[in-house]
């Protein structure tokens, strides 16, 4: 039986800044509706069994759920605690601290939604160490502490969730944010832990041209200290350009790791035209990443096992 692929991009349309989980036994992948920022209103999100064939759910969170929220809803993160599903998500494109936007919370009972806005304003509304709210990554440690990464305009900021996901708790320095911002940083943090560490993942370059990429650190806390080990997603002159804003999937109970990303074809001009795609990431024996290679191919049929 011939082994069947993903293909590259995952699912039709204009889509950008994907999340990646697993929930429910399922694999979930929630991006950013790519568009101009006014249209850019409402989330969709898509799921699958088995990573080649996936099935859209429209509309799990819209402008009209969210009093505050008027345009640029973007780069949401969910995550999972105590049976409920907490959605992290920017709007607005906030300039300044007079204007109202920044990172939103909605909750649902279920993956699929519909999730509903969890304080009827932002969570983080103001741009504290240079950092826009915006891009927020949600990332649980081993020990059941929540961190949100967020972050614009080249800076990023961690801050740790209290019990109920819907506010902030304080370190043990008092303070409530701290700036973790590595070298050549813009946006779009992620954060995965294997073996041990904790590998700080970012995009670096213009998110509307062809040198988006994404870079990496490691470190012994979730706090950092984050210095810059290298690239490891960028363009390809025979496949697409600007390869960035990525989430990740581990194989449960395997090694095997998933980076899903946007990227622009070769064909396109717009900054929207994007869409989201998925390849293999691996690590080397001494623990760094090896560069990956975008590929049309994509994922091998790879079903949860029940």
């Amino acid at each position: 039986m011939k082994e069947s692929f993903s293909g590259n991009p995952l699912f039709p349309g204009w889509y950008a800044d994907p999340e990646a989980r697993i929930f429910n036994n399922r694999y979930w992948i929630y991006p950013t509706y790519s568009a101009p920022y006014d249209e850019q209103v409402f989330f969709d999100a898509f799921y699958s069994d088995n990573l080649v064939e996936w099935i859209k759910v429209e509309g799990i969170l819209k402008k009209e759920d969210i009093t505050w929220a008027r345009r640029a809803m973007w780069a949401p993160s969910p995550i999972e605690k105590n049976g409920k599903y907490y959605y992290y998500f920017a709007a607005n494109d906030i300039q300044s601290n007079d204007e109202l936007g920044g990172i939103g919370v909605a909750v649902a009972d279920s993956p699929e939604g519909p999730f509903k806005d969890a304080l009827g304003k932002p969570l983080i509304d103001q741009i504290h160490y240079g950092a826009q709210p915006i891009d927020p990554h949600v990332f649980i440690d081993d020990d059941g502490k929540a961190y949100l990464y967020y972050g614009g305009w080249g800076h990023c900021n961690v801050v740790m969730l209290n019990e109920d996901m819907i506010s902030l708790s304080s370190f043990s320095d008092g303070s409530t944010y701290k700036e973790i911002t590595p070298d050549h940083f813009i946006e779009g943090p992620c954060m995965i832990k294997r073996e041990g560490k904790y590998y700080f993942m970012w995009s670096e370059g213009s998110w509307g041209g062809p040198n988006y990429s994404v870079a990496y650190a490691i470190s012994n806390s979730p706090l950092g200290p984050f210095k810059r080990v290298g690239k490891i997603l960028q363009q390809h002159s025979e496949v697409a350009t600007g390869a960035g804003h990525h989430g990740m999937l581990q194989i449960p109970g395997t090694d095997d790791w998933y980076i899903v990303y946007h990227r622009r074809p070769l064909t396109e001009n717009d900054a929207n035209h994007r869409e989201v795609c998925i390849d293999s990431l691996s690590f080397n024996k001494d623990g760094t990443i090896e560069p990956v290679t975008i590929t049309f191919t994509g994922a091998p049929f790879t079903p949860l096992k029940k």
